[in-house]
Order: C-alpha cells, then structure tokens, then sequence
C-alpha cells in the first residue's frame, strides 16, 4: 500500500541552528614547471599568485586555511611537495608571501599533493577540506582515482574540490574529475585570470551540507524499528534503519523521501527542501492494526441469521458488527461481541439491500479491523395445489421457502 505522507519540516531548535563550521582547508598550488606557461601573455603562475591575493581578501576571518604546493624546489622530483602553510587562522599574510616566492621548476605529483594536505589536516581525525589548482596530468602517482577513494575512505569527512587552470589535457581533465567526484568535491575549468578567481570563490564560498534528521510516526507515535529509506536525487539510494530514524548530512537543494515499514509493506513519501538550519523530516504512516478476517457468505436472504467465522485479537469489548455500506463506526445496525463464540451470529434486515460485516476493535478509538460484503436478497416462495377442486373442498396446498 503506498500513501502520501504528511510532512514535516521543522527547525530543530527553537533557534536557528547555522550549518556546521565550515572544516580546515588546504589550497594545494601548482608549482610545476609548466606554470611558467603564459595565458594572453602572463605567465600562469603570475596570474595565480595574483589571483590567490584577491581570494585573500574576501575569505572569511574565522576561515582556517593553509598552502601546500609541489614541484617548486626541483626538477623531476616526485618527492617535492612541501607544506607551506600550515593549516591555521589568520594566516592570510603567511600564505601570500609564500605563494609569491614560488618558482616553478619540477614534476606534477599532484595526487601525492593533496594526500600530503589530507594529513596535515588530520582528516582521519576531522573534517577536512582541499582545494586544489593544476594545469596538467599527474606525472608520479599513477592512480590518482584508486588515491582519492582511499582518502574518502578513510577521512571523518573530507572532500577535494580541483580546479583545472588552463587545461586541455583529456587525461588530465578525467584524473581531475576522478580526484574530486570520489571525494565528494566538484571539478571547475578555468581558462584565464577570471575564471580562476570566479572558480577560487565559489569552491571557498560553496554551502556546506547540513544534517538532516529522518523519522517516521504511526498513529502520533515515532516508530523504533523496521523501516528501509530511500533518497533521490543525491545517489545515496536505500539505507535500512534500525532505530527507525536516520540522519544525512546534504547540500542545500531539492530531495525526496520515502520510508517502507517492512511489517505490511506500507509506505510514505514527501518532497523537500533543505537548506541551511539542521531540520527533522516527519513522514506518517497509517497506524499498524492487529490482524484480523471474516468469512460469511457473499450473500443471504433478508431477515435470516448467517454466520461469520471471524479471526482477530479478540479482546474485551470487540464485537463483530452489521452496518450498511459507509456506515461510521457506532452506526451499526446489529453486532455481537466476540467473547459470544465464533462463528458469531448476525440477523440481516428484513430489506434487501447491500451491507457490510465488520469486526471492530474496542478502545479508546474504535477501529475496523477486518470487513467484508454481504448482500442480504429478496426471500423466495413457491406453491403446489390441484389446478381444480370441489367449492367447498379441503385442499392440500404445498409451499417451499
């Protein structure tokens, strides 16, 4: 059975709850010889440097941020990445002077780079975020894919966003791609100053994902256990709950949900949207009944007494019921308790007509558990007598219900 949720979307805390801090950063620098290539006449690394100093400027005071850069120091050194900048607050300063004493020289072990940053974010320990900038292929480590899941693996929460400036490369593009979508981050072209800086400030200002808390309810009560979620369109597909609620961490946007409870095989689904407050999606399942059914026949003569063999929890006050189809509860026509014995035994009115048998569960609410259709038929006669007799005769007349 599939039914349209009632939804709720509420603000957890009767304050706004701002999205979680956003995590430590590292801008991974490229400082391969190839920077010294030259875009409208300015070499790349010029154009980066500058470029760097305006992010600077507009990046948040509380923002903790650190420089690693590679192939600065030697040529042909897969070795050659360096932790400029340890990762910190207020280190804006630190960061453009060391961007500005860079000398493009070496290779472009780009992987090795960000796996360098990773740890000195501590991003097994914590969430941890890496921006990277390159303009080509990856010359050292020869999977940077196999890398960047290894990483997404292994981090509280970490993610790459790579920014490939000025790249034409379709190797390089794939393996940069590879490195942010299996971490969760995303992947920018830049082709020039502008970009690059437009690039920069929308990796660096890029919501963060807020958690969102999933729970059912049946009849006003949460339920504990037994329900499989599913999510679209974020690709995190069916997760089984056991507690009954579950939690994701998402990116402010348009979803939906679906919640199945594995006992009947009911469901509920909603639209929303998050955005940037923690919040708790309610869907509502209709309340979980006790079993029951009824067997009587389909149909019976008006005014006579059918049977109906009835199965359900039979506890203190339930009764089996006759009621005219539609009938609310409490507007039945005759009932019988089920503590009477089963079969129960039920007159039909006197007129024909359709009506429906019912077993009711008694409580603070009465509720149907089981029914089922009953047609009560116009009764039926016939007579046998002579065709003709003596005036003033007895005759035996024969007659059949």
């Amino acid at each position: 059975m599939r039914y349209i949720a009632t939804l709720g979307l509420l603000a957890c805390l009767s304050t706004p709850v701002l999205a979680q801090d956003r995590a430590a950063t590292v801008l991974v620098l490229d400082g391969s010889g190839s920077m010294w290539g030259q875009i409208d006449g300015t070499a790349k690394i010029t154009i980066a440097q500058s470029v760097v100093d305006d992010l600077l400027k507009v990046i948040p005071a509380e923002q903790a941020l650190g420089l690693t850069v590679y192939g600065h120091r030697r040529k042909g050194d897969c070795s050659d990445i360096e932790t400029l900048v340890v990762p910190g607050i207020g280190t804006q300063k630190a960061i453009s002077d060391a961007v500005h004493g860079i000398k493009p020289k070496g290779k472009t072990p780009m992987t090795d780079a960000v796996i360098a940053a990773a740890k000195s974010l501590r991003y097994t320990e914590e969430k941890a975020t890496v921006i990277l900038v390159s303009d080509g292929i990856e010359t050292c480590n020869p999977d940077p894919c196999a890398a960047a899941r290894a990483l997404e693996d292994a981090g509280v929460d970490f993610t790459a966003h790579v920014i490939g400036f000025d790249v034409s490369d379709p190797n390089a593009v794939a393996q940069m791609q590879c490195l942010a979508t299996e971490t969760g981050g995303t992947f920018r072209m830049a082709g020039d100053a502008k970009e690059l800086g437009s690039a920069l400030v929308e990796v660096i200002e890029a919501p963060e994902p807020v958690s969102i808390t999933f729970r059912a309810t049946a009849g006003g009560a949460e339920i504990g256990s037994g329900l499989i979620w599913s999510f679209a369109p974020d690709g995190t597909g069916q997760q089984t709950a056991p507690t009954g609620t579950t939690q994701l961490s998402l990116l402010p946007g348009d979803y939906s949900v679906s919640v199945l409870r594995l006992e009947d095989e009911a469901t509920a689904e909603a639209a929303f949207t998050a955005g940037e407050q923690t919040a708790t999606i309610t869907l509502v399942l209709p309340e979980l009944l006790p079993a029951a059914s009824l067997e009587a026949p389909a149909t019976a003569v008006a005014g006579s007494k059918v049977e109906v063999t009835w199965m359900g929890p039979n506890n203190n006050g339930d009764y089996i019921a006759l009621a005219a189809v539609g009938a609310q509860v409490n507007e039945e026509l005759n009932y019988t308790y089920t503590d009477n014995g089963n079969p129960a035994a039920l007159t039909l009115p006197t007129d024909p007509g359709s009506y429906e048998l019912r077993y009711i569960a008694n409580g603070d609410k009465k509720k149907i558990l089981a029914s089922r259709p009953i047609t009560g038929t116009a009764p039926s006669a016939s007579l046998e007598a002579p065709v003709t007799a003596v005036a003033g005769s007895t005759i035996e007349v024969t007659w059949v219900r």
